[in-house]
């Protein structure tokens, strides 16, 4: 790896599940890399998620020049929510199942050592600065997102895929997907979007940052995560069979073709609808309703401004 130019101090997070599977070695590959470099490095690598939360919030407190994550969109999600709204930079080195955030910010995504060596250059440069989601809970907190919130269809996909150990990537999504299917329901939703209320039928509505989530599927496909909008995908309730023709379209981004599916762009919106949980960057959020909305310039990266 190459010399670092100025010295850095750095926070490492590692997900607290990484000492087992296919990412085991990341951190300790991370730690090495920006340590060899010449970086000031602290690992943070606690039990469980709520030791590393505390953990990590006492260091973005004192101000480090990044806090780097190591692990899927969860470990993102995570750090988004210590360091939006601060000026300590987020640092991303993917090795999770997803993956999402990283591949809308043009991180390598399955390729270790190329999302190191991105990191060590990007540390050398000023952190790209770009719009984070805001969500207000129905009990009364508040959640920050990066790149997708789902609530309906998506999010019981998101929760099956969640609870499955095997197999590993995308396909896990498309199994998850196929079991939910059988269940699937019509959802009454009531929106509010920038002050446009109605009432839809539908059967899931994603509010998306950055284009995709369940690894790959571009499910708000011209999201940008610094236009200051949030893109609200719509998709009104249809039979499964119709579903399942559109679904596989997703990946491409083609589903907008539907006129059933709508995109709407947006500053805030809020969703209400019964016996319906909301996720954020695939980590339960809770109970809908909970509104959205989009904060400008909240978040500071560690990635290319035009990947």
């Amino acid at each position: 790896m190459p010399e670092a130019t100025t010295p850095r101090r750095v926070f490492v997070a590692i997900n607290p599940s990484a000492s087992f599977g296919k990412g085991r070695n990341v951190g300790p590959a991370v730690i090495k890399a920006l340590t060899d470099a010449g970086h000031d490095v602290t690992r943070l690598m606690e039990a469980s998620y709520q030791e590393l939360i505390t953990k990590a919030k006492a260091a973005v407190a004192s101000k480090p020049d990044a806090l780097i994550v190591v692990g899927g969109d969860g470990m993102v999600n995570l750090g988004t929510n210590m360091v939006a709204g601060t000026d300590v930079p987020l640092g991303i080195v993917p090795s999770g199942t997803g993956n999402d955030m990283a591949r809308v910010l043009g991180i390598p995504h399955e390729d270790t050592d190329g999302a190191i060596r991105l990191l060590l250059k990007q540390l050398q440069l000023p952190p790209r600065t770009i719009d984070a989601g805001l969500i207000h809970r129905s009990d009364g907190g508040q959640t920050w997102f990066a790149c997708m919130v789902s609530a309906g269809f998506d999010a019981s996909v998101n929760e099956r895929a969640n609870r499955m150990t095997w197999p590993k990537g995308r396909i896990r999504y498309n199994i998850a997907l196929v079991y939910e299917l059988f269940g699937m329901k019509k959802i009454s939703y009531t929106l509010d979007m920038d002050g446009e209320k109605r009432t839809v039928d539908g059967s899931m509505i994603s509010v998306g940052n950055g284009v995709s989530l369940g690894g790959g599927m571009l499910v708000t496909p011209t999201a940008l995560v610094d236009d200051g909008l949030l893109d609200v995908l719509i998709v009104e309730h249809m039979p499964r069979l119709d579903f399942l023709r559109i679904f596989p379209r997703v990946f491409k981004g083609e589903h907008l073709s539907d006129k059933r599916v709508t995109v709407h762009k947006v500053k805030r919106v809020s969703i209400s609808a019964e016996n319906v949980a909301a996720y954020g960057d695939g980590e339960r959020v809770g109970p809908l309703p909970v509104e959205i909305e989009t904060v400008a310039g909240a978040l500071r990266v560690l990635s290319p401004a035009n990947p």
